[in-house]
């Protein structure tokens, strides 16, 4: 399927970003990018194409040096001038990367030499190929694909109807001859146009008791917070009730900005959301609270067949777009310039129960102690318990077993909560074909992948994170697009490492519910909005959801791009559909080929022609989906 056939361009005005090295060759590729705007290297080449906003971009030149943050970022324009006077040496850019609050880019020339990174959480991500002979970096790997002529890859396809994708074939673009650059590493393009990679970032140990690391991660996130909040103007915040969103929401209501809450009522009775949210804002003065009818809220599936966003990868947030998207309108009417969430704070206030196979090791008696409380809290059965830490496999051992079964039975809870990750799943209407082809890419993977951490527990969080972050980083995309960026402070850089250098002991445990977060917001947030133990779950509106829009999933299969490529039996997909209440469609098991689906079909959409002017302001450019 020759990208030639497809619009790869993002065609609505989207914001993107192309980087270019100092080559003569850099010239004609710039020609072959439709954009509005261009920073050049000390030659006068185009260094940097795309479309931006002020807003989203602080740049500086001194001498040969460039540099330029793109993002979320400090609005300090004289540091960046500062940092750009005096590099010396591209390397010495980590030190800035690891001090800045923020979620961004940045993208940096000094001698011929260019750098582009991303973060280390997989939000902002960095791909390359190359074009005209030369190698090209982007934000976006189908702005890359349609300027190489690239072609889909349908092995890719099929790996991300798996669900989960194990790491690292999460990293690989769906197109032959694009690359991704690994989260926390960066990209490094010489004179003459090639590439290579270093790593800049590496998890911390966690070490730091719970008070200390409280202390930091208050600092981190209202860092984090505040960085969003300077600029002023009115902007939103999800106000679930939970305690990730009341923390964004009270640190943000300390800034200068005139602040909306945002309630969605759960449509299931038992939902306690909107009692803890009023609860909230009772110690909120001069913050609107807009709560919204829970009966308008759309269901999981809604909307799936008029989905025509311009992404570069399936994505399984495209289950709660319509979801996500709804508010939009009302608070843009209401003056709303960004909208924030609390989304990540459920992989970061809490983490991977399996630490405790390494503390087992470590630390038996009090290991011991706390796993006899999750197997109360989580009714873990013994036998598979014991096996899950009795499991000493390395990763990459770990990985080729996974490949040996993709249409195994789901193991039980612990399994995956003490192990490596879920084993990935590949469901009965994918082909033997596709199933091949992801034991293929599986294996290959498993003899060099390495884990993100040494340690399973590390590791599992920084999965985790993302996991996340690569739904997030669509529906940001998607927002924007909707007239309303949205930001996630819990998945800057800085955040996470002050939740990740606490001890995992102290952050995760069956006696206490998001202790390190209660700890760190002690004094900001009340403490009756603190002693929340419970958040809600949206089962009931994924099966309504599925009852309500039965007619446009079978319509989804009656055209399948994926039974097209022989990747799935439709037959079988309308079969499942025609029967929503099957009691296995409750695991959000179709999650993965609905995305994958959806996605080929936004392949098939022409795209407008690229907008003339810049993207609107923005001051940013599980078997579910992440909740805030």
């Amino acid at each position: 399927m020759p990208m030639s056939e497809h619009s790869g361009m993002p065609g609505h005005g989207e914001a993107f970003f192309v980087v270019l090295p100092d080559h003569e060759a850099a010239l004609a590729v710039a020609a072959g990018v439709p954009h509005v705007r261009t920073l050049r290297h000390p030659s006068g080449r185009p260094w940097l194409i795309g479309n931006w906003t002020d807003a989203e971009i602080t740049a500086a030149g001194a001498g040969d040096a460039r540099l330029a943050l793109i993002g979320t970022r400090p609005h300090d324009v004289e540091r960046i001038e500062r940092e750009a006077e005096r590099l010396t040496a591209l390397t010495t850019l980590d030190r800035l990367a690891h001090t800045l609050p923020g979620s961004f880019h940045l993208v940096a020339a000094l001698g011929g030499r260019t750098r582009v990174q991303g973060d280390a959480a997989g939000l902002r991500l960095v791909f390359h190929a190359r074009v005209d002979g030369v190698t090209v970096a982007a934000d976006r790997a189908d702005v890359l694909a349609a300027l190489a002529g690239a072609e889909l890859d349908e092995r890719q396809i099929a790996v991300r109807l798996m669900w989960p994708v194990p790491h690292p074939l999460t990293h690989t673009p769906m197109w032959r001859d694009v690359h991704g650059v690994e989260p926390g590493a960066h990209l490094l393009l010489d004179a003459e146009g090639r590439a290579r990679t270093r790593r800049w970032w590496s998890p911390p140990e966690p070490e730091q008791p719970l008070a200390a690391g409280a202390a930091e991660l208050r600092t981190a996130l209202a860092r984090a917070v505040g960085v969003r909040t300077e600029g002023g103007g009115t902007m939103s915040c999800d106000l679930s009730g939970g305690l990730d969103s009341t923390s964004v929401c009270f640190l943000a209501a300390r800034g200068p900005a005139e602040l909306i809450a945002s309630t969605w009522p759960g449509r299931d009775p038992i939902d306690e959301d909107l009692l803890w949210a009023r609860r909230a804002h009772e110690h909120l003065p001069g913050v609107e609270h807009a709560v919204w009818p829970a009966d308008e809220s759309p269901l999981v599936y809604a909307g799936l067949l008029d989905i025509d966003d311009p992404l570069d990868e399936p994505t399984i947030g495209m289950m709660d777009r319509a979801r996500v998207l709804s508010h939009i309108p009302r608070l843009v009417a209401k003056g709303s310039r960004l909208h924030l969430t609390g989304i990540g704070g459920d992989q970061l206030a809490w983490c991977s129960e399996a630490h405790y196979h390494g503390l087992l090791r470590r630390r038996p008696l009090p290991a011991l102690g706390r796993l006899r409380g999750f197997r109360a809290l989580f009714d873990w059965p013994l036998g598979p318990t014991a096996r899950a830490l009795a499991d000493g496999r390395p990763y990459r051992r770990w990985l080729a077993g996974a490949a040996a079964d993709l249409r195994r039975p789901p193991e039980p809870t612990v399994v995956g909560a003490l192990g490596w990750d879920m084993a990935p799943r590949l469901f009965d209407w994918v082909t033997p074909d596709a199933e091949h082809a992801a034991k293929e890419l599986i294996r290959d993977a498993a003899r060099t992948a390495e884990p993100l951490a040494p340690d399973r527990g590390q590791h599992a969080d920084l999965q985790s994170v993302r996991m996340c972050t690569r739904i997030i980083r669509q529906w940001e995309q998607m927002s924007a697009r909707a007239g309303l960026p949205m930001s996630s402070p819990f998945l800057d850089d800085r955040v996470i490492e002050a939740s990740l250098a606490v001890r995992p002991e102290e952050r995760v445990t069956p006696w206490r519910y998001k202790p390190l977060l209660v700890a760190a917001m002690r004094g900001i947030v009340p403490d009756e909005c603190l002693a929340r133990s419970n958040k809600a779950e949206a089962s009931m509106d994924a099966a309504d959801g599925l009852r309500a829009h039965q007619g446009d999933l079978m319509e989804l299969w009656d055209g399948s791009r994926l039974a097209r490529l022989g990747l799935v039996d439709a037959a079988r997909l309308r079969a499942l559909a025609a029967r929503p209440a099957t009691p296995e469609l409750r695991d959000a098991i179709l999650y993965s080929t609905v995305g994958c689906e959806v996605w080929l079909r936004t392949l098939d959409r022409p795209a407008a022609t690229t907008a003339a002017s810049p993207p609107a302001a923005a001051p940013s450019p599980g078997g579910g989906t992440p909740s805030t």
